[in-house]
C-alpha cells in the first residue's frame, strides 16, 4: 500500500503538501507544551515568591514580638538614654536569628537600637509605624528603608494599656529573592526535564500517527475521501458497508433507493444491517450476485468481507436491481431451463438404451420389442397431452423438463387430465409464471425426494377458465406447520435447513405481483403443501 501511495505521488496524483504533517505536529505540540510550560513558569514563580514573603513576614512578625515582650526593653525606656541598655539586648539577638535588622523606636519613631550604631537617635524612616504606634495593630510591610527595601515585622510596644514604642524586624528583599531563586532551581530542573520529555514525546506521536495514516498527509487525505465520497455516491450499484457489530457506517444514495420506497426516506446510519438484509448470517461469507428481495426490490447481492491482520473488520454489501439485468437473465435462465430438459432427456434415453443393449445381448427380442413400444407411447402420451393442452412452447419445454427430472429422481410427477392453458401471455406475464413454476415445482421434487415413510407423488393442475390462470402444485411431504403460514414468503424465511434459503418463494410472490398475479398456500389433497398460482388475464 505504501508503494502505491509513493508511486502515485511521484506521478503528482495528490495535491501538493506545503509543510508534513510530521513537521506541523512537532511544531504544534512543541508550542504548546511550552506556552503551557511559560505559563506555570509565571504562576510557579509567582506563587512561589509569594509563599516565601509570607513565610519571611511571618517569621518577622513573631520575632518582633517576641522583642516587643522582653521586660527589660520596657523598662529601658525609662532611663534617660535607653538605647544604651536596647542596643545590647538586639544585636545579639539579630546576629542569632539572621534577621537583617531589629529597630526598637519611641512613640515619635525615634530609633533606640540599629544594625548601624551611627544611625541610633535617628529617625526611623519607611513611614510605615502609624498602625502600630496609633492603631495600636501588628502587621507586615514591604518598604525600602536605610539599608534597602526589606519586609518588615511590625509590633507595638505596650506598657500596660499605653503605647510607649515600635519594634520593627527586617530581612532585606534581596536576600528574599536569593533564597526564592535557591528554592526554586530544583523545580526549574525538573519543569526542564519534562519540557524536553514532551518534545521528544511529540516526534514520537508525530510519527506514530504517521505511520497510522499510511504516511498520507492531511491534504491527501482530505482528497482521497472527496475522492471516494464522489465515487461511492456517483456509482449506480448500491453499496453498503458495515462494521464488525453489524452496524451501518457508509451507504450511497443507489443504495438508498433500491431499499426505500421513497429516496431520502430514511437515514441508514447507525442501523443494524439486519433491517435491510434480513437474511444475513455471517460475516466471514463472501458470494456474489446472490438473489434477494431489498424494499421493493429483487436484487442480486454481493458481500465481501473486511480483514485487517487477520481478522474482520466489517463487511461491504454491493448489489443492483434484478431489473436492470432482466432481460439477460431472462435468456439465462430459458437456456438453463432448456439446458436441464436436454440433460435430463438424454440422461434417460442413455438409461433406456442400455436396457434395450442388455435385452438384445441377452437374444430376448420379444421384452426389446416390448420395453420399446411401452416406452414410446409413454412418451408419446406425454407429448400429445402437453401438445393439446399447453399452447406456450416454453412452459410446454418447462413441464416436459420437470416430468423427466422428477423421473430421474424416483418421484411420480403428473399432470391432471382437466388441466388445459390455451391463454396467451405477454412477455411479463411469461416471465413471471416460467420463474414461479420452476421454483414451486422444483420445492416440491425437492420435499419428495427423500421422503421414505409414503408415495413421493407431485401433481399439477392449470387452467385458464374464467378471469385468472391457476396453477396448482401438490405434493405428498410432510407439509407447512400452520404456524409458519405467515411467514412461508417473507425473505430469509425457510422451513429447511442450511444456508441460502428462504429466497424462492418471496421472489415468486414478488415477480407474480408485479404482474397482478398472487400466490397461496393451502393444505394439499395428497397430504402435503399445495402451492396455488393466480395470474389475471387482464392486466392493467
Amino acid at each position: 500500500m505504501d508503494n502505491t501511495f509513493q508511486s502515485k505521488r511521484k506521478l503528482g496524483l495528490y495535491p501538493k503538501v506545503k509543510f508534513k504533517l510530521k513537521l506541523k505536529m512537532i511544531t504544534l505540540i512543541s508550542l504548546l507544551i511550552i506556552g503551557i510550560f511559560a505559563i506555570f513558569v509565571i504562576f510557579l514563580n509567582r506563587f512561589i515568591s509569594n509563599t516565601i514573603e509570607e513565610q519571611v513576614g511571618k517569621r518577622a512578625l513573631n520575632l518582633a514580638h517576641s522583642v516587643a515582650h522582653i521586660p527589660e526593653i520596657k523598662k529601658a525606656f525609662q532611663l534617660k538614654d535607653p538605647s544604651t541598655v536596647i542596643q545590647d539586648i538586639v544585636i545579639p539577638i539579630q546576629e542569632e536569628t539572621g534577621a537583617e535588622f531589629i529597630v526598637v523606636g519611641n512613640s515619635q519613631g525615634i530609633r533606640y537600637s540599629h544594625p548601624d550604631p551611627s544611625r541610633i537617635g535617628g529617625k526611623m524612616v519607611g513611614g510605615d509605624n502609624e498602625r502600630a504606634l496609633v492603631l495600636g495593630q501588628s502587621y507586615v510591610s514591604k518598604q525600602e528603608g536605610t539599608l534597602g527595601l526589606s519586609i518588615r515585622g511590625k509590633v507595638p510596644i505596650y506598657v500596660g494599656e499605653k503605647i510607649i514604642g515600635v519594634v520593627s524586624v527586617g530581612f532585606l528583599n534581596d536576600n528574599v529573592q536569593d533564597i526564592i531563586i535557591n528554592q526554586s532551581k530544583s523545580i526549574w530542573y525538573t519543569l526542564g526535564i519534562i519540557v524536553l520529555l514532551g518534545l521528544i514525546g511529540a516526534i514520537a506521536i508525530s510519527f506514530y500517527i504517521k505511520r497510522l495514516l499510511f504516511n498520507l498527509e492531511p491534504e491527501e487525505i482530505s482528497y482521497l475521501y472527496l475522492q471516494n465520497e464522489a465515487i461511492l455516491q456517483s456509482t449506480h450499484e448500491g453499496i453498503i458497508a458495515i462494521d464488525n457489530r453489524g452496524t451501518i457506517h457508509a451507504i450511497n444514495s443507489a443504495a438508498k433507493r433500491i431499499i426505500s420506497s421513497k429516496e431520502g426516506q430514511k437515514d441508514y446510519i447507525g442501523v443494524s444491517i439486519k433491517e435491510v438484509i434480513p437474511s444475513f448470517i455471517s460475516f466471514g461469507e463472501k458470494f456474489n450476485d446472490r438473489e434477494m428481495i431489498l424494499g421493493e426490490n429483487i436484487v442480486l447481492v454481493n458481500q465481501t468481507p473486511l480483514y485487517s491482520e487477520d481478522s474482520i473488520t466489517g463487511v461491504v454489501f454491493t448489489f443492483r436491481k434484478k431489473s436492470e439485468l432482466q432481460k439477460m437473465t431472462e435468456e439465462l435462465s430459458r437456456i438453463k431451463q432448456y439446458a436441464n430438459a436436454q440433460r435430463a432427456l438424454t440422461h434417460e434415453h442413455s438409461n433406456k438404451l442400455h436396457i434395450i443393449l442388455g435385452l438384445l445381448i441377452h437374444n430376448k427380442l420379444k421384452d426389446a420389442i416390448e420395453f420399446i413400444k411401452k416406452e414410446s407411447n409413454l412418451q408419446s402420451k406425454l407429448l400429445r397431452f402437453l401438445t393439446e393442452k399447453v399452447s406456450d412452447p416454453l412452459i410446454h419445454a418447462l413441464l416436459q423438463g420437470k416430468f423427466i427430472q422428477a423421473q430421474e429422481l424416483g418421484v411420480s410427477l403428473y399432470i391432471l387430465p382437466d388441466s388445459h392453458l390455451t391463454f396467451q401471455f405477454n412477455e411479463l406475464q411469461k416471465d413471471a409464471i416460467l420463474t414461479v413454476l420452476g421454483n414451486v415445482i422444483e420445492n416440491a421434487l425437492d420435499e419428495v425426494k427423500e421422503y421414505k415413510d409414503g408415495k413421493r407423488e407431485v401433481s399439477i393442475f392449470f387452467s385458464d377458465n374464467g378471469d385468472d390462470v391457476i396453477f396448482e402444485i401438490d405434493d405428498s411431504g410432510n407439509g407447512i406447520k400452520k404456524q409458519d403460514y405467515l411467514h412461508i414468503f417473507e425473505q430469509g424465511f425457510s422451513t429447511k435447513k442450511g444456508q441460502h434459503r428462504g429466497t424462492g418463494l418471496a421472489l415468486s410472490r414478488k415477480v407474480l405481483q408485479d404482474v397482478g398475479g398472487e400466490i397461496f398456500l393451502e393444505d394439499g389433497d395428497l397430504g402435503g403443501a399445495c402451492f396455488i398460482i393466480s395470474i389475471p388475464k387482464d392486466m392493467r
